[in-house]
């Protein structure tokens, strides 16, 4: 009797436990990532609604009041987190987890990235020993209104070494900028992938002229790349970037017009204009 006294319970547990209603969370989580440089760089946070709410103000009575530490977020507060050492404006950062913890202000916003991701959303636990960086910021008004908590990583600079991170919520936009450094990286990767295949001798010349690097260096593979690819238009068209660049000029012209030919014959328009600029450049 027992028993099926225990069945029957645990079949209506069963049954309870399969009707729970889900319903929309009032801050959902949210996630954004990308890669700068080589480092991955991501934020996981839970986002609020403005909900005809004052958030950003001096009123004691706003959600967020100006000078008050704040979580940057909704319920466990926002985490970023790097694959790699970093700079955060200026202040070096090594690879990992970290809380984004904000001081609002009409006209300077301190950030902090905080090492204890236990703090949760319990501000008055915070420790500012464990302050990974501290530093200011300046804010900005955004012209339409942002109903829901935002985050942003953009503006990657041309060369990749660097991007921002960007928090808009009601009419308030702040950004703080993120610096990699991937040098080292791939120096490492060129000294070990050009002993494997020698097609990446190409990829190791580009990126010591592009980075100026010891160009006879780059000479040197940018050669070896074309032997194994005698007709490859866009191998010979570095090849007289990286001519021209040590000066030498003959070398330089006869690249680019084989570069051209080749081009030509692949019906390649991009790279046939590039070389009549480059031919131009060496009268």
């Amino acid at each position: 009797m027992k028993k099926s006294l225990l069945i029957v319970a645990l079949a209506i547990l069963s049954l309870v436990v399969e009707a729970q209603v889900q319903t929309p969370q009032p801050s959902p989580a949210g996630s954004v990532s990308t890669v700068v440089g080589l480092t991955d760089v991501k934020i996981d946070y839970f986002r609020p609604r403005v909900k005809g709410r004052k958030i950003f103000t001096t009123d004691a009575s706003a959600l967020v009041p100006y000078g008050k530490i704040w979580r940057t977020g909704a319920n466990n507060g926002t985490k970023i987190t790097f694959s790699d050492d970093v700079k955060v404006e200026g202040t070096a950062v090594p690879k990992g987890e970290y809380l984004i913890l904000t001081w609002p202000g009409e006209t300077e916003w301190t950030v902090s990235l905080y090492k204890d991701l236990g703090l949760g959303g319990n501000m008055n636990a915070y420790d500012a020993s464990k302050d990974a960086a501290k530093f200011k910021v300046k804010p900005t008004k955004l012209a339409e209104k942002v109903e829901t908590l935002t985050f942003n990583i953009g503006d990657i600079s041309d060369d990749s070494k660097s991007a921002k991170v960007q928090m808009a919520w009601e009419n308030t936009s702040v950004k703080f900028t993120i610096a990699t450094d991937y040098d080292a990286k791939v120096m490492k990767s060129i000294e070990a992938s050009t002993k494997v295949n020698p097609n990446n001798y190409f990829q190791a010349a580009v990126y010591y002229l592009e980075n100026g690097k010891d160009l006879k260096q780059a000479k040197v593979w940018i050669d070896e790349a074309a032997k194994a690819n005698p007709t490859a238009f866009w191998v010979l068209h570095q090849k007289a970037k990286i001519e021209k660049a040590l000066g030498d000029k003959t070398a330089a012209s006869a690249s680019a017009n084989a570069s051209l030919k080749a081009a030509k014959e692949a019906n390649n328009r991009d790279y046939q204009m590039m070389n009549e600029e480059l031919l131009k450049s060496l009268n």
